[in-house]
Order: structure tokens, then C-alpha cells, then sequence
């Protein structure tokens, strides 16, 4: 109540016992209970006065509006419920139900445009690899010229020459087979 801890409260209720006496103490607990008691039922009644006044004045009302305009986190959400309210907003022949057919004629002619564009790359892609095919099928006179060396050109790789026959290899003298050694016994030590 007055930010007291048990500990400080248990050491005043021992220096009272002490001062007081224990036979007055729980009459003097008695008093200050009931005189606590005043005290609140004062401030309550203080509290109850000052909220009657200010509802005969209309502060409530006030305080209500003031709160709803300051917290930006309700009025966020009371205008996107406002903007997403469509229910309400189309209206048959309104500004709303134009503007949705002029988008849904601009969306048609978009897609109209877009598939005659892929109709016309698929055909141009389509003629660029029959030509390709052709020119590839059919070899013609300009393939000659090609094989002269021009100078962005390296020249053609001369023939290499026949492989030469193989040497036959020199006889190597024959090797003397080596005899061995005949061991010989060590000398054993003498202990």
C-alpha cells in the first residue's frame, strides 16, 4: 500500500508491540483499520463526484472521440474495411461497374495483341529453321571458293607423309650371365 515490504511491516508491527504495549495494541489496529476505511470511502465518493461531473458535462464523449482519432491502429482498420467494402461501393450503372468493363475490354485487346505475336514469332522461327534445313540439305557452288585460304582463314593443314618404315632395332650383344659369388663364411666371434 505505502510500497512497505513484509520485513519492514513485520518490524513495525514488533516495534508497536513493543511501544504500545499488548494490550492496547489491537485496539490501537482497530482505530487505524477504521480510520483506512474512512480514508477510501472518502476518496471513493471524491472519484464518483468528479466522474458525475464530467459526464454532465460530456468530457466522456470527448475522451471517447479524442481516443478513437489518436489510436492509428483502428483507424487504419476502419479504412481498409471502408476500402474493401465492394459490396457496397458497386452500384449497377455506377462509376465502379464502367471502370470494370473498360479494364475488361483493355484486358481482351492485350490478349488479343499478345497471341497474335506469339502466332507470328512461332511462324518467323518457323521458317528461319526450314531455311536453315534447306540450305544445309542442299550443298551448292559456294562451297568451292570456301576451301581457298583467305587471309581471316588458316590455310588448310598440308597431308602429313606416310608413316616411314620401322628401323629395325640393332642387336644388342648378349648378356654375359653373371655368376655368383659363392658365399663365404664369416668368421664367427669369439666370445
Amino acid at each position: 500500500m505505502f510500497g512497505l515490504g513484509w520485513s519492514e511491516m513485520v518490524l513495525i508491527g514488533i516495534v508497536a508491540l513493543i511501544v504500545i504495549g499488548p494490550k492496547d495494541l489491537p485496539v490501537m489496529f482497530r482505530t487505524l483499520g477504521q480510520f483506512t476505511g474512512k480514508a477510501r470511502q472518502m476518496a471513493r465518493e471524491f472519484s464518483r463526484a468528479m466522474e458525475s461531473a464530467a459526464d454532465d458535462a460530456g468530457v466522456k464523449d470527448i475522451t471517447k472521440t479524442i481516443k478513437a482519432a489518436a489510436n492509428p491502429q483502428k483507424f487504419g482498420v476502419d479504412k481498409l474495411k471502408e476500402a474493401t467494402d465492394f459490396k457496397s461501393a458497386i452500384k449497377p450503372g455506377g462509376e465502379t461497374e464502367k471502370l470494370s468493363q473498360e479494364r475488361a475490354e483493355i484486358r481482351d485487346k492485350i490478349q488479343e495483341a499478345t497471341a497474335r505475336v506469339a502466332s507470328e514469332r512461332i511462324a518467323r522461327e518457323k521458317a528461319a529453321t526450314e531455311a536453315k534445313a534447306a540450305k544445309e540439305a542442299a550443298p551448292t557452288a559456294e562451297a568451292k571458293p570456301a576451301a581457298k585460304a583467305t587471309p581471316k582463314q588458316k590455310p588448310a593443314a598440308k597431308p602429313k607423309p606416310a608413316a616411314k618404315p620401322a628401323a629395325k632395332p640393332a642387336a644388342k650383344p648378349a648378356a654375359k650371365p653373371r655368376a655368383k659369388k659363392a658365399a663365404t663364411p664369416k668368421p664367427e666371434a669369439e666370445a
